[in-house]
């Protein structure tokens, strides 16, 4: 050990006082260094991250087969174990798609949409967030999810919401059908804006809304039928090309859809905003 750690050093002189003595730093009242514990991550987080880099950042194209295991194995000097629990993180994240069997393996499979309607789906749920907090998103993104559409949308995009309309209106007394066509049809609206983010948000805010207001004395006749006219209304402005008017009524839309949400225990009737203009 070096004369400088250790307090049971002999006495030195000093190379500037030769008639001076130092000891080491702890006999001065100086303390010991010290160091913080060390975390080492572990080897298969290590190779994971590895791969999911070279996928986000277009290395790995979609479809990409990794290498055969055992040749992970070598290359990366790895165990066997090691690697496979890597595959399994990225299989986890859906970032590859394992394949069994002859012909099997590792496939890429970058994220998309999907991907991230699922996670907002499983925050959603792992975190219990309220309702409240759901219409205060969909409040925040869904007109300007309509103003988009009725920039950008397609003939083939006004084609989906006419069917998704015309399948809400006909879903009459039968309350799953309805909810299922209502779904669709603001899906619709999302796609036809072409904004992935938004479009991935709006399918998960959209099935938790679904999940938490799946009760039929919420959804009743008036409700059904002001759905259905606002439908029309916001769908119309998308039609038009007219962004002002595609967001100012879905904003009426969904904040009459939402104050009847809180209401659903202790109204007698429906209190949903007709969006006139």
């Amino acid at each position: 050990m070096s004369a400088a750690f250790d307090e049971r050093a002999e006495p030195v002189q000093s190379a500037e006082h030769p008639s001076r003595t130092v000891r080491g730093r702890a006999a001065a009242g100086e303390p010991r260094p010290r160091f913080d514990t060390l975390t080492v991550p572990k080897a298969s987080d290590v190779l994971a991250g590895e791969v999911r880099e070279r996928i986000l950042s277009g290395e790995f194209t979609e479809g990409t087969a990794l290498p055969p295991e055992r040749q992970l194995v070598e290359q990366t000097g790895l165990s066997r174990a090691t690697v496979r629990e890597a595959l399994r993180i990225l299989e986890v994240e859906r970032l590859l798609e394992i394949r069994p069997g002859r012909g099997g393996g590792a496939f890429v499979h970058r994220p998309g949409r999907e991907s991230l309607a699922n996670t907002v789906r499983l925050v959603i749920r792992g975190q219990r967030i309220r309702l409240e907090d759901l219409h205060e998103t969909r409040e925040a993104i869904e007109p300007a999810c309509a103003a988009l559409a009725a920039r950008r949308r397609t003939d083939a995009d006004l084609a989906e919401l006419d069917d998704a309309h015309t399948d809400l209106v006909a879903a009459d007394e039968d309350i799953q059908r309805f909810l299922r066509a209502n779904i669709r049809w603001h899906n619709a609206v999302a796609r036809a804006g072409e904004n992935e983010l938004l479009i991935g948000f709006m399918s998960a805010l959209s099935q938790s809304i679904h999940a938490a207001t799946n009760i039929e004395q919420f959804m009743d006749a008036d409700i059904r039928k002001l759905t259905a006219r606002a439908h029309a209304r916001i769908t119309e402005a998308i039609r038009d090309r007219d962004s002002e008017a595609a967001m100012r009524r879905m904003t009426r839309h969904v904040c009459g859809f939402a104050r009847a949400a809180a209401e659903v225990d202790q109204r007698d009737g429906v209190d949903l905003t007709d969006p006139e203009n």
